[in-house]
């Protein structure tokens, strides 16, 4: 099949791979990772100070761009040959796959602009990046050394610019994000992971270990070559070393001792070995999903704008109402809310997806001060209302999630966290009237409020 008659029925499919992935991830966890089963807390002091400093910033971006930007298509995972995998009709999936590696010929991102993607996000007012320097179509999308298969030796190449991974840590480092390296273990390019020899029957590797251990070895090398190229120093100070890809484990990469020499380059650098209890999951994440009840480790909602990671055409995207009040949620509950946004395959965020997230960094310009720095309280929901405290215990934040479509209403109240003193809302300082009997509290509102969510901000004892 040639490519641009591929590219024809990607165009086809996409919108129905959207809407299904998202189903078939909830019904089957297909290819979504939940959280681990425990936590253990570090005990690096330095980690511990960093974690601390993550679990102020409240609000993220993770930035899935590669390949699958060109034909707009769910990230890597139509490599995979599972069940639940659907590809164009009339493909094969050896020519499938061969078609997916020759978009590395033709990723040339004229337009990319590290500095427009720093400013718009920092506006919508998100506080760290999660980049992805390699998903697991093994694309680089930093200056590797260890292989050509990265943009900086396709078309790329001759553009100053082409390490982008570079780019990107140096925009969002000017305008004071926490920065880290989403890096996937798998590799499905690699010939020492998937080899050649051997059919890809699913998304592990494709041959017994123990029959060739010296395939694994040189997997296990250049990974950790990889994850040293990335943490080593070449890109300054790495915050967050975000692993994904939890059917392969840290340890059997080698990921203690790329730590201890990372940590000299970055001290506290919080490792995310995404579902992999133990003392390298330095924060659990949860993805395409909230959890139901408050946490009290450390952790982080992963969920994409639209339906999908990565940028797909006619993408159908969240309302910012919906992004504000799971944020809301998400931080009473004790987490951190990563947003995923993906760039076209020119290199710019899509004007669409700028609109929603400029009005959501509008509402934290007026009510940021109920969601960052705040720590989690006993009591963190009453219906609509989600609560979050000072550091101190001595303030309290309550949000109303005003629904996309609700009409707000004249009055609200909860019950329990009762204040002592004003009730304020903190967008103007306007002290509102409130009503305490037993333990139900009532707040009336002003007339003329905008129709949104809203944060009250009160003492208590």
């Amino acid at each position: 099949m040639m490519i641009d008659t591929l590219t024809r029925a990607f165009a086809a499919v996409t919108l129905f791979l959207s809407l299904s992935f998202a189903s078939t991830a909830q019904e089957e966890n297909s290819f979504v990772h939940e959280q681990s089963d425990g936590y253990v807390y570090p005990t690096d002091p330095e980690v511990l100070s960093q974690l601390s400093k993550w679990q102020d910033q409240k609000f993220g971006v993770l930035i899935h761009w590669g390949l699958y930007a060109i034909p707009g298509i769910v990230e890597s995972w139509n490599l995979c040959n599972e069940d639940w995998i659907v590809r164009p009709e009339g493909s094969t999936y050896e020519g499938y796959k061969q078609w997916y590696w020759g978009l590395s010929k033709e990723f040339n991102p004229v337009d990319f602009n590290p500095d427009q993607w720093a400013d718009v996000l920092s506006r919508t007012g998100m506080k760290y990046v999660i980049f992805t320097t390699k998903h697991h179509d093994g694309f680089c999308m930093f200056d590797s050394r260890l292989t050509d298969f990265t943009v900086a030796k396709g078309p790329f190449a001759d553009d100053p610019r082409k390490d982008i991974a570079n780019e990107v840590f140096k925009a969002f480092r000017k305008k004071d994000f926490m920065i880290g390296a989403y890096f996937s273990k798998p590799d499905w390019h690699c010939e020492w992971f998937w080899n050649p020899y051997y059919a890809t029957p699913d998304r592990m590797w494709n041959y017994k270990i123990d029959q060739h251990p010296d395939w694994w070895k040189k997997y296990q090398d250049f990974t950790a070559g990889q994850l040293d190229e990335l943490t080593g120093g070449r890109y300054g100070r790495i915050d967050i070393l975000w692993l994904d890809g939890g059917w392969i484990t840290g340890d059997q990469v080698g990921l203690d001792g790329i730590l201890e020499n990372a940590r000299k380059v970055s001290p506290g650098l919080i490792s995310v070995d995404r579902t992999i209890e133990g003392k390298n999951e330095n924060y659990q994440t949860p993805e395409r999903m909230v959890p139901d009840h408050q946490i009290n480790h450390p952790w982080e909602s992963c969920l994409p704008l639209s339906n999908d990671w990565g940028w797909v055409p006619n993408a159908p995207y969240k309302s910012a109402g919906k992004v504000i009040n799971t944020l809301a949620e998400i931080t009473a509950k004790g987490g951190c809310l990563i947003l995923g946004v993906g760039p076209t395959a020119k290199g710019v965020i899509e004007e669409r997806e700028v609109d929603i997230l400029l009005k959501i960094g509008d509402w934290l310009d007026r009510y940021g001060e109920a969601i960052y720095s705040t720590r989690a309280v006993p009591q963190y929901n009453c219906g609509k209302i989600w609560f979050n405290g000072s550091k101190d215990g001595k303030t309290l934040y309550a949000i109303y999630a005003l629904e996309d479509g609700e009409s707000l209403p004249g009055e609200i109240s909860w019950e329990g966290n009762v204040p002592t003193g004003k009730v304020i809302l903190l967008d103007g300082g306007k002290t509102l009237r409130t009503k305490v009997e037993g333990g139900k509290v009532t707040v009336t509102l002003p007339k003329g409020m905008k129709s949104e969510s809203f944060a009250l901000k009160f003492q208590v004892k």
